[in-house]
């Protein structure tokens, strides 16, 4: 029964490391082997030591990549602060520099539009005769050299001073709002970038992970303590994080492109690098927001100058009833006559008027049109009022559930999840629970983890725009090379 009892121990042994043979052809990986019967008893003499090299190996991968204190990743020496790309970006926008000019070209447009006309100044000879020496026959002959000034009817000179004067309040105010969106537009793109980033820091890490249980499936596959559907599916989710390193790395340009933008640089020089994502909470109430942006957003503040301008121009339109003054000024030069007589000379004055008689086809569609573009405005700024109530709306609620999504993963949900691998991990190593299980909890806290750092850069991009809907003043920054003083 003793020698029955080994033949049928030594068969079972040659038979598996006939399967280990067949599965390392396939898997690429031979074992040097120089017989079957060699093999079968190397197996039996090596699986226990393979198996605590295998319970170390798993112990390193969860002390490297699966227990993490934190959830921001540390910061880096060579990353560039936001304040000071801001404070770069409101320097050398050309967006910024162009809304610059024309707010100056607008303010020198104001004293132009108060200013009277250019007076004309006249020459000539009056009632001169046919005949020769025509200077000193009649004694209406004369040299005239006269001095013309059209006068305005009182009050239109100051409308229009105060239409330009409006004009120029909403270029400047679209001036500010030109600066605060390219600071949003530059805070976006920074987060994006941030994001990707922390995104590529992440998937590297997963995959590494992923590596290194997949050395494990291998492993105890070749001693007959794992499946092959272990190892394909821990190749296929290496190959999953592959995919979202190119998806990433498609990205990244995309974010870098639009940064370099915003700031006014060539694409020539280094491109900056986002500070870690971080959260800094913010009392958001929907009421106050509301009457920050009506005070303080720089678009309805426009409109706001606009709907005066307007006005102004309602005015203005109705002031055409009244006519203008042309006031004219000569002096006339008489020669003596032929026999000595001493002619004077002679000063004329004469004031003209236009008629306003064109009033149908003229004045009153003049009248009407101003009416029409003043309501225009009226309704354009009530349309972006609703319209910025509304993305105040979204966007606090978008910021306060990414708030608490992120509070919620760093306090329980990634604590659970890493909780959850660590204890198949150890269930694992025992052969209690099947590989798959702990791949799907490992890709779990990923997952997690990657909802993570999204929600993060969600709620810092929420913050931002609602700084562009309140109309939030840029702040200043002094670069004194090794610190940053911020002034509003």
């Amino acid at each position: 029964m003793s020698l029955s009892f080994s033949f049928k121990l030594l068969l079972s042994l040659i038979l598996v490391c006939i399967s280990a043979l067949s599965l390392a052809d396939r898997i690429a990986q031979p074992i040097p082997i120089d017989s079957a019967f060699n093999a079968a008893v190397s197996l039996q003499a090596n699986a226990q030591k393979k198996e605590a090299i295998l319970n170390k190996a798993g112990t390193a991968i969860f002390a490297q990549s699966i227990l993490q204190k934190t959830f921001v990743v540390p910061r880096s020496n060579n990353v560039t602060l936001l304040p000071s790309l801001i404070a770069e970006a409101l320097e050398n926008n050309p967006e910024i520099q162009a809304a610059y000019q024309e707010r100056e070209a607008a303010q020198q447009r104001i004293l132009p539009a108060e200013a009277l006309d250019d007076p004309m100044l006249e020459a000539g000879v009056i009632n001169a005769p046919l005949a020769s020496s025509p200077f000193n026959r009649e004694d209406m002959t004369m040299k005239m050299i006269g001095l013309s000034q059209r006068l305005p009817f009182p009050g239109k000179r100051g409308l229009r001073k105060e239409v330009a004067a409006k004009d120029a309040e909403a270029i400047e105010q679209g001036y500010h709002e030109t600066v605060n969106r390219v600071v949003h537009d530059l805070k976006t793109a920074y987060f994006d970038l941030g994001l990707t980033l922390e995104m590529i820091k992440l998937v590297e890490k997963n995959k590494q992970t992923l590596e290194l249980f997949l050395r494990i499936a291998e492993e105890r596959y070749q001693v007959g303590q794992g499946s092959q559907a272990d190892v394909l599916k821990a190749q296929t989710q290496v190959s999953r994080m592959l995919d979202r390193l190119l998806v990433l790395a498609r990205e990244q340009p995309v974010f870098e492109a639009e940064l370099i933008r915003t700031l006014g640089r060539s694409t020539k020089g280094e491109i900056p690098a986002p500070v870690p994502l971080q959260i800094q909470e913010v009392l958001l109430n929907l009421e106050t927001l509301q009457q920050e942006a009506i005070v303080h957003r720089p678009q309805l503040l426009a409109l706001q100058s606009l709907i005066a301008r307007n006005e102004k121009s309602v005015d203005l339109a109705r002031r055409a009833y009244y006519p203008d003054f042309d006031v004219r000024l000569s002096y006339g030069q008489r020669d003596n006559m032929m026999d000595g007589t001493r002619r004077d000379d002679m000063v004329s004055m004469t004031v003209a008027i236009n008629l306003p008689v064109w009033r149908g086809n003229k004045i009153e569609p003049r009248i009407m049109e101003s009416q029409a573009m003043r309501d225009q405005t009226v309704n354009l700024y009530q349309a972006q009022s609703n319209e910025i109530t509304a993305r105040l709306r979204q966007q606090i609620a978008i910021a306060e559930q990414s708030f608490k999504s992120v509070k919620l993963y760093q306090t329980a949900i990634l604590p659970q999840a890493k909780l959850t691998v660590e204890s198949a991990l150890a269930a694992y190593q025992v052969n209690r629970v099947d590989f798959l299980t702990l791949l799907d909890n490992q890709m779990t806290v990923f997952d997690f983890e990657a909802n993570h750092i999204t929600a993060m850069a969600n709620y810092n991009k929420a913050v931002a725009e609602i700084d562009l809907l309140v109309g939030k003043k840029q702040q200043t920054v002094i670069d004194y090379g090794d610190s940053y003083e911020i002034r509003r």
